[in-house]
């Protein structure tokens, strides 16, 4: 009796080369989706918490509680640039609804992944307590490398945030570029 010899052909090597590159193929455009959804949703929980929590927040302390765009992680943005990340205080000298003076209380910062890009229609929102309206508005949620359809965080008058993937009318966002 002849002993087979260990190891692989050739052909048994090229083979499961071949099977792997198909699978590897056609499943790693769908890994990539995966990934950038979940990045995104990551960033569009993050904008929708803060929303939540500056409603909150302006209830019980019975001031005003503005989320806006930032750089620096300390001051608003005059460029409107959310991409960078964003900041969430008691804005309690009112000095205007995106100014954050150097006494007020920082609530929440956060930084986006440079994986999503934000883009919105307000410099910032402001939530009051009982006494007036809130700032409404959308923040659009994209995924930079356009792997996945946007998110965005619609503000109601109220004050309260709901994420929709398309307008009142039915279309989907676009991520204008």
């Amino acid at each position: 009796m002849r002993k087979r010899p260990a190891g692989y052909s050739l052909y048994e090597l090229v083979m499961t080369l071949g099977l792997l590159s198909i699978v590897l193929g056609l499943g790693l455009p769908s890994l990539s989706a995966l990934v950038a959804d979940n990045a995104l949703r990551a960033e569009t929980d993050a904008l929708f918490h803060a929303m939540h929590l500056a409603r909150q927040e302006s209830i019980v302390r019975r001031r005003v509680v503005t989320l806006c765009a930032s750089v620096d992680g300390e001051y608003c943005d005059a460029d409107n640039r959310w991409s960078d990340g964003w900041i969430l205080f008691v804005n309690d000298r009112r000095l205007g609804s995106d100014q954050r003076s150097d006494g007020e209380p920082l609530l929440r910062q956060h930084t986006i992944g440079e994986a999503a890009v934000i883009m919105s229609n307000r410099k910032a929102f402001s939530f009051r307590s009982t006494e007036l309206r809130a700032t409404n508005g959308t923040l659009v949620v994209c995924d930079g490398a356009n792997r996945i359809a946007p998110r965005a965080v619609v503000v109601s008058y109220t004050g309260r945030p709901r994420v929709a993937r398309e307008d009142r009318r039915g279309n989907a966002y676009v991520c204008a570029r």
